[in-house]
């Protein structure tokens, strides 16, 4: 399906663009959270990949599968446990018998979506098996460097830190995640519905695909061309440059940071119509793209998101 064949069949469906059809799609399966949603969806349009991160049963996992069915991209779920390996996820090297040589087998990580449950309770060796995976969409095995497919999109979850049996990502894992998202307890309508209407899971497999592999990597190229004005540039530079020295963090945001943040804002310009990036599309992604490059910890991520962006004047207010 090419991105003008899902624009007409958006059109038909009374749906404007295939970026809010996905929109409505996803949020018919996580009721009450369109702002995750639409977090979620710029992440992939951005190119970058999502971690999500809350209690058990609050729906990470619902979530990762309704992208993985709305885009129709081929999809791998990997159960991360303390006694994974690192070839569980990519693949290893066997030995075969009648060609009397090592064959290499992929593993689970050769999709288009790879959903990393519970990555967390993996070993961080485990864990490290993604970064080149990440960053250079490739795995590296005996010398050999394999591409994965395209597009590359992981969806880890993870549950929080002080939970039995789990291990911190480390900054540098953090960091190749584009977006890090808390999806929260529904509120009351949302909850409502839910207890009144079918098991989600069974909503889930009714979900048609409304973007494919080939829509998607037009729509990034779409995001990508999306203007962001010399002020824009600045506003977004001050903010990393106030992360760096005036706000007494830990760690400031670093120029790959300020480059996802832009990427972030301009794929929320995107869901918007729009074809130009706005000072509140910076405001609207700064929160899932800042704060876990920043080591706040348990810091409450929106009081510091807040924080962060009213100590930083807008375009034409210096």
């Amino acid at each position: 399906m090419s991105l003008a064949l899902a624009s007409q069949t958006s059109a038909a469906t009374g749906d404007p663009s295939p970026l809010q059809a996905a929109c409505r799609g996803v949020g018919g399966i996580l009721l009450g959270k369109e702002e995750t949603v639409r977090l979620s969806l710029a992440c992939l349009v951005a190119g970058g990949h999502l971690l999500l991160e809350d209690l058990p049963g609050m729906g990470k996992t619902l979530l990762a599968h309704a992208l993985a069915r709305v885009t129709g991209l081929q999809f791998n779920r990997v159960q991360f446990t303390s006694d994974m390996l690192p070839g569980d996820l990519t693949g290893a090297p066997i030995f075969n018998r009648e060609q009397g040589a090592f064959v290499f087998h992929p593993g689970p990580i050769f999709a288009q979506v790879l959903l990393a449950d519970e990555i967390n309770r993996a070993s961080p060796k485990t864990q490290s098996a993604l970064l080149e995976a990440m960053e250079e969409k490739q795995v590296t095995s005996d010398g050999v460097s394999r591409p994965l497919p395209r597009p590359f999109f992981v969806i880890a979850t993870q549950n929080p830190v002080d939970q039995l049996s789990t291990n911190p990502l480390p900054e540098a894992q953090l960091d190749r995640f584009l977006m890090r998202v808390s999806l929260g307890y529904p509120d009351l309508a949302a909850e409502m519905e839910i207890l009144r209407g079918e098991d989600r899971r069974i909503v889930l497999e009714q979900l048609a695909p409304v973007i494919d592999a080939t829509a998607l990597i037009e729509l990034r190229g779409r995001a990508r061309a999306i203007h962001a004005a010399e002020p824009l540039l600045a506003y977004v530079r001050a903010l990393a440059e106030h992360t760096r020295h005036g706000a007494g963090l830990r760690f400031g945001l670093s120029p790959r940071g300020a480059q996802a943040l832009l990427a972030a804002a301009r794929a929320w310009a995107l869901l918007d119509g729009r074809d130009h990036v706005l000072p509140a599309d910076v405001q609207a992604v700064f929160p899932a793209v800042a704060i876990h490059r920043l080591g706040l910890g348990d810091v409450d991520a929106a009081r510091a998101a807040r924080e962060l962006i009213a100590a930083v004047p807008l375009p034409g207010d210096r």
